[in-house]
């Protein structure tokens, strides 16, 4: 079908394809030394933030959920949302978010915990 010179200029130029991309430094898998240094706030959404969440609504393709909403914050710039009744989140597909997920899970459930009791309850316990 090809010719024989022509097959060896192919495969000559595909092993010189594969020697370049074995020489190319492999990227280290370790976090970034700016994710490290980047000031992260988790907290629940305010009014303020409807824009911000209507953005990483579309950018994930999801709709806003409904009802309160622990939100990540990374320098700043809103990059994660929970809702605090459950549910997927909502995650800026441009941005590392896998580690605030994870965080904005164990802070919603915190949230969800009901606070301890506080008052003429606990008195009476200690009385009797």
């Amino acid at each position: 079908m090809f010719d024989v010179g022509f097959r060896h200029m192919i495969t000559d130029d595909r092993l010189e394809t594969l020697r370049f991309a074995a020489r190319r430094p492999v990227r280290s898998t370790k976090p970034s030394r700016a994710i490290e240094d980047a000031e992260i706030e988790l907290r629940l959404c305010r009014a303020d933030d409807d824009g911000a969440l209507e953005r990483l609504a579309a950018l994930a393709e999801q709709p806003v959920p409904f009802g309160r909403l622990v939100v990540a914050l990374v320098d700043g710039s809103l990059v994660a949302a929970l809702p605090l009744a459950g549910g997927c989140a909502l995650r800026d597909p441009f941005a590392r978010t896998a580690h605030l997920t994870r965080l904005l899970e164990l802070r919603a459930a915190q949230l969800r915990r009901p606070a301890p009791r506080h008052g003429f309850g606990r008195l009476l316990h200690r009385q009797a």
